[in-house]
């Protein structure tokens, strides 16, 4: 996978001003907001909405989403969740109806703990969206833990060959594939969230489909819905989605 770029310096300096209560140990919170428009949403109002948070310094990305499930996606990350609460507050108060959401913290993984640190600083901190991809695709899983398959009894050095496989068969997409994958064990109804960004719609399916191969995933997996659109400035989201 392509390396992300990190805002660690900035963000780290962002964390001594908040509340620690409020702030990750370490990282940043994630939180995807999906939601439908009506007759009643105030384009200036989101706008505004989106503008408050990245004037803190926090990201905000706009997505136009595809089917039914959803108009307008907004992937916030933040070092202060209070940050995106006040977004989530903002963006209803505008005229917008929440009708799903994800919580997750970027983490490193524990299978990845001989990273250089600059990779680790990637992941705890990436800057987002990638430059020129702009195919987005989120969906949340865990591993299973069933009498059959039980991901959490198998020892560490097992479980870390299965996922070094993964990522093995993951790097064979970098430069067409970036992911970030966050942890929301305890936060959300999954242990984690995955977020790709691509060139084109084909490779999300290729990278999905070639990964669901792997003995991580094919015996252990379980996947939640999948959201895809399209990422963009926020005033052209609005206009694709009929906001005006």
């Amino acid at each position: 996978m392509v390396e992300l770029v990190s805002l660690a310096p900035t963000l780290r300096a962002m964390n001594d001003d908040v509340d620690t209560w409020a702030a990750p140990q370490d990282g940043l919170g994630v939180l995807h907001l999906f939601w439908k428009v009506s007759a009643e949403t105030d384009r200036d109002g989101v706008l505004a909405a989106l503008a408050g948070l990245e004037a803190q310094g926090d990201q905000a990305i706009a997505i136009t989403l595809l089917g039914h499930k959803a108009d307008l996606g907004v992937m916030a990350l933040s070092s202060d969740l209070r940050r995106l609460r006040k977004l989530q507050t903002d963006l209803r108060l505008a005229g917008l109806e929440l009708v799903d959401s994800y919580l997750s913290l970027t983490e490193v993984s524990e299978y990845a703990a001989g990273l250089p640190e600059h990779m680790k600083k990637d992941r705890l901190f990436p800057a987002l969206p990638p430059e020129a991809k702009r195919v987005w695709c989120f969906y949340p899983m865990s591993k299973r833990r069933n009498s059959q398959e039980n991901w959490y009894t198998l020892d560490f050095d097992r479980r870390r060959e299965m996922m070094m496989e993964h990522g093995t068969s993951g790097r064979a997409f970098a430069g067409r594939i970036v992911q970030l994958i966050t942890a929301s064990t305890g936060l959300d109804a999954y242990e984690w969230g995955v977020t790709l960004f691509a060139e084109r719609p084909d490779d999300v399916k290729e990278v999905v489909y070639t990964l669901r191969y792997d003995e991580a995933s094919a015996v252990y997996a379980e996947f939640g819905p999948f959201y895809v659109g399209f990422v963009a400035a926020a005033a052209e989201s609005l206009d694709s989605i009929g906001v005006t």
